[in-house]
């Protein structure tokens, strides 16, 4: 069954850190570009960072500039957000997600995981 689950969110206080872990089931992520897009509450969802199957990146928030970084770990089927200096606007659901390519002007992805929550707050 093909699943990608995410792990890693929690409460944190504001210039914390986190570490989101992005997991395949079913799914090779080293032949796949995987992004992370997040959805504060009562917004849009949008979209955070990717990194393509080459392994460059995709940043699609400036918010996070210099703050969080995407990786992966292709012998754990793994892509990690690490995520530094956090805010109160970093506060959402964050979900990982594959396609073959990082998207541009959409979000549209083939496979989405479920999302877990980041909560920065003191």
């Amino acid at each position: 069954q093909l699943q990608l689950v995410e792990s890693g969110g929690g409460l944190v206080q504001p210039g914390g850190s986190l570490r989101l872990s992005c997991v395949a089931s079913g799914l090779t992520l080293q032949y796949y570009a995987i992004g992370w897009f997040r959805q504060a509450p009562g917004k849009e969802r949008e979209g955070v960072l990717c990194i393509r199957s080459s392994g460059g990146s995709t940043n699609y928030a400036d918010s996070v500039k210099g703050r969080f970084t995407i990786s992966r770990d292709n012998a754990k089927n793994t892509v990690y957000l690490q995520m530094n200096s956090l805010k109160h606007e970093d506060t959402g659901v964050y979900y990982c997600a594959a396609a073959r390519v990082c998207p541009e002007g959409h979000y549209d992805m083939d496979y989405w995981g479920k999302g877990t929550l980041v909560t920065v707050s003191s």
